[in-house]
């Protein structure tokens, strides 16, 4: 009979909430209501609808960061900043005590939501995430760690290449099955076999598209914030933390996981063998 399962999962409430200082943050709320909360921290390039087609199996909420999709551009001065557009959000939505998941890029920000509300987190998930490249803490390898070495032309020149960015996708946008297409060439098996999952294709492009309708400076936010130092250290988290990573991601190094989780007091790493990047992504 084929697969019935819905590409496109639809949010129960899809919007912005007003921050204190004006901006406004993009989020996406899906499951059941008065469900526990999780909140999920999409990766980088990614925005709110980043997220596997099978999501209102569970209840989940989505939140953007600063300058992509619907939510202002905007650069915090540190990665731990982003925990004061969290704690305006979970007060908007009326959420006190919440879980934490994040990809890839949004796993810093997992961290710096587990260090600043070590009451109201719970435990946390880091899926493929982001190591720091700053002090004692850094690790070697990885994309990052390439990003880091530019990272003065980087902060010099980060609003022309987010318009560059911005324009570029647009660009690409009329021949954007040919785009994936090629993308994928290049890819390792288990980052394909991520693409070939009901909706899962459907949903990146659509998230890519809704996130670059007004800008998409968020990108090279993220990259610029991953080589300042973040504002706080793995260490100093004490809420739970479980890594999940595959052995074979080509972006965030296994050794990397290993690494943050090792600083940490109560953290720890399951390894998907034969698995990349995104591959925890639909589990």
């Amino acid at each position: 009979m084929g697969d019935h399962r819905a590409v496109e999962p639809v949010p129960r409430r899809d919007g912005t909430v007003k921050l204190a200082d004006g901006r406004r943050l993009g989020f996406a709320e899906y499951g059941a209501e008065g469900g526990d909360a999780v909140l999920w921290f999409h990766g980088t390039p990614g925005a709110r609808h980043q997220i596997a087609p099978d999501v209102n199996a569970i209840a989940e909420e989505r939140n953007e960061r600063p300058g992509v999709g619907d939510s202002t551009p905007h650069l915090h001065g540190r990665i731990l900043d982003w925990a004061g557009d969290i704690d305006q959000l979970t007060a908007h939505l009326g959420v006190d005590r919440f879980a934490i998941a994040g990809l890839s890029g949004g796993g810093p920000y997992v961290l710096a939501c587990a260090h600043a509300f070590p009451d109201r987190v719970v435990a946390g998930a880091v899926l493929g995430g982001v190591a720091p490249t700053q002090g004692e803490d850094a690790a070697d390898g990885g994309l990052v760690a390439l990003a880091n070495r530019f990272r003065l032309p980087l902060e010099w020149l980060r609003e022309p290449l987010g318009y560059t960015l911005w324009g570029a996708i647009n660009l690409l946008m009329p021949f954007q099955e040919q785009a994936v297409g090629a993308y994928l060439h290049f890819q390792p098996p288990g980052d394909q076999e991520v693409f070939k999952k009901p909706g899962m294709k459907e949903m990146f492009l659509k998230d890519i598209s809704t996130g670059s309708r007004k800008h998409f400076h968020a990108v090279i936010y993220d990259v610029v914030l991953f080589t300042r130092h973040w504002g706080f250290s793995p260490r100093e988290v004490r809420v739970p933390i479980r890594f999940w990573h595959g052995d074979e991601d080509h972006i965030v190094p296994l050794v990397h996981g290993h690494h943050v989780a090792s600083l940490m007091p109560d953290a720890g790493v399951v390894e998907r063998p034969g698995g990349c990047h995104l591959g925890a992504l639909p589990v």
